[in-house]
């Protein structure tokens, strides 16, 4: 199992934004816009007991006995599958290791297990497919789904405009990113001015840094003093930065900060931002574009929230304040519109 491996510069505390950018840049297919990548944060998951009670009443299970909950086949949901992806009868989706609770490595270090891949899971069993899961490099999603490798990505996608041009979609979760910093400190992040001078932890060519490097922006357009961004190798690594005091703020999946926050004594979350700053996006399954399977998997994780599969797996995982009252499909015809739930 792969783990991801976003940012190549370990400990780069004096990076300017517009050379991060285009470090990331050097690392990624031609194909993979730099827009491409997503809402994940890199990196493997610290160690992880087999299950934890947090502070939230969440109790996380990371053995790899998951007992998943299952849905049972929806035959309308099902025959809207193209013939040339139901033939061999499995579902193939990507999933990318890097993050509880969204996907990451069970104690064995081996079996992929969380939210992304448990609706993942509902989705096949409502196509009537087997759940073919691969683990990929955050990079290589974009390539392998288009290449036809990969049916479908379950990982923490969020809709953009850049992806939209290449890929379909059908929303399933909010998308937002959340600031940490050590419980001792007093950050309040809202927006630019609340980044100034700090050092920030985040993955290269994701959401979040495509976030803080229009804050840096903004902030030397107004003649302030921009965030040093700093890129680690692992999400052990960043938390170990984090916790030690050489970085002062970690930006990343809002479900992870909270995760950390409510089984570590030591963290806490200080901002909230929506993953499509400055607008809106929602994570989705993506598809290739124009391939005829993001109508039945919409229809698919909208049967699950009809019967209430899709609720039971988010309050397992301690996500249930982003859950959607409706699964959309989101094209680059409707990108921007009501019916694409996005701007």
């Amino acid at each position: 199992m792969l783990r991801k491996t976003h940012g190549f510069a370990v400990n780069e505390t004096r990076l300017r934004p517009i050379k991060s950018r285009l470090l990331a840049l050097a690392v990624l297919p031609a194909v993979v816009l730099p827009a491409l990548a997503g809402c994940s944060d890199p990196g493997a998951s610290a160690a992880k007991p087999e299950s934890a009670a947090a502070k939230n009443g969440v109790v996380y299970n990371t053995s790899v006995d998951q007992n998943r909950i299952r849905a049972e086949k929806d035959t309308a949901a099902a025959g809207a599958v193209p013939a040339p992806i139901a033939k061999d009868g499995k579902l193939t989706v990507a999933t990318t290791a890097g993050s509880i609770p969204l996907s990451f490595h069970a104690t064995d270090d081996k079996t992929p297990i969380g939210v992304e891949v448990d609706i993942a899971q509902l989705v096949a069993d409502k196509l009537g497919l087997e759940l073919d899961l691969q683990v990929t490099s955050w990079e290589n999603w974009p390539l392998k789904t288009q290449s036809g490798d990969f049916e479908a990505v379950f990982s923490n996608v969020g809709i953009n405009a850049a992806r939209v041009k290449l890929f379909d979609f059908s929303t399933y979760r909010a998308a937002y990113m959340g600031f940490e910093a050590k419980k001792s400190s007093s950050y309040n992040i809202k927006g630019s001015d609340d980044i100034s001078g700090l050092k920030i932890s985040v993955g290269s060519g994701t959401n979040q840094e495509k976030i803080l490097l229009a804050w840096n922006k903004e902030l030397e357009d107004k003649g302030k003093a921009p965030a040093t961004l700093q890129y680690y190798s692992s999400d052990a690594d960043t938390i170990l930065a984090l916790s030690s005091g050489r970085t002062d703020l970690n930006l990343a999946p809002f479900p992870s900060v909270t995760y950390r926050e409510n089984t570590r004594d030591d963290l806490k979350v200080v901002g909230k931002v929506n993953a499509g700053w400055p607008a809106e996006t929602l994570v989705a399954a993506t598809t290739l574009k124009g391939n005829g399977l993001a109508p039945a998997i919409t229809d698919a994780l909208n049967s699950t929230i009809k019967d209430g599969s899709y609720g039971k797996v988010l309050e397992r995982w301690g996500l249930s304040e982003e859950a959607l009252p409706e699964s959309k499909t989101v094209t680059e015809a409707t990108f921007g519109t009501p019916a694409g739930t996005t701007k």
